[in-house]
């Protein structure tokens, strides 16, 4: 896939590392093509930099991966995203988000052309994507979304980055579900002292 990450910070960087080792094309879109974090990403031969918009035009799918305060204006810095998927890794902090919205993914539909957009990668820090497993097994990814094609990318792209599984938790209005799953992680993670590693996985029987 040709993917546009929007953010390279420890999330996008993450991620990036990751589908770029399984062959996937990453066009990192930022601000400043000189002057950006994460240049090492740079050193994999499958990972290019652009104009955030000239990635965005080239890419199937746009993670994006921004601090949740800046999802408008990162919107409208896209450039047309008619058919394309994106795939919201945000999360709203301790109210710190965008004006009027409960969640980051219904800030970018009302932002964008798509109506291909799904959360996902949210709920874990980015230690988890950089090493999914666990005492020899890999931690799962979960995903919300009504838009069954932007579900089936993320599920594919999260087996890629090396989890389990990515679970369906629903449509549209499970985006705040999804917000409220990555504040248990954080809360237990950073407020209850339990440690950035530590992961979930769903078990069956």
């Amino acid at each position: 896939m040709k993917i546009a990450i929007i953010g390279t910070g420890n999330v996008g960087g993450a991620l990036a590392t990751k589908w770029a080792q399984c062959g996937h094309t990453i066009l990192l879109g930022v601000k400043d093509i000189d002057n950006f974090k994460g240049k090492a990403l740079l050193n994999n031969p499958n990972t290019t930099v652009h104009a955030i918009a000239s990635a965005v035009q080239q890419a199937e799918v746009i993670l994006l991966a921004t601090p949740a305060t800046a999802v408008v204006e990162v919107c409208q810095s896209l450039g047309d995203t008619t058919g394309k998927v994106i795939i919201d890794a945000m999360n709203i902090i301790m109210g710190r988000g965008p004006a009027g919205f409960s969640n980051t993914s219904d800030a970018i539909l009302a932002h964008t052309a798509t109506q291909d957009v799904v959360k996902s990668f949210n709920t874990t820090g980015y230690n988890n994507m950089e090493n999914t497993e666990y005492q020899g097994q890999a931690i799962d990814m979960f995903v919300a979304g009504s838009s069954e094609k932007g579900k089936e990318v993320a599920i594919q792209l999260a087996k890629d980055a090396g989890f389990a599984d990515c679970y369906d938790v629903g449509g549209n209005d499970k985006f705040q579900l999804m917000e409220q799953f990555a504040w248990f992680w954080i809360n237990l993670a950073m407020f209850q002292g339990q440690g950035r590693e530590m992961a979930f996985k769903l078990l069956k029987r």
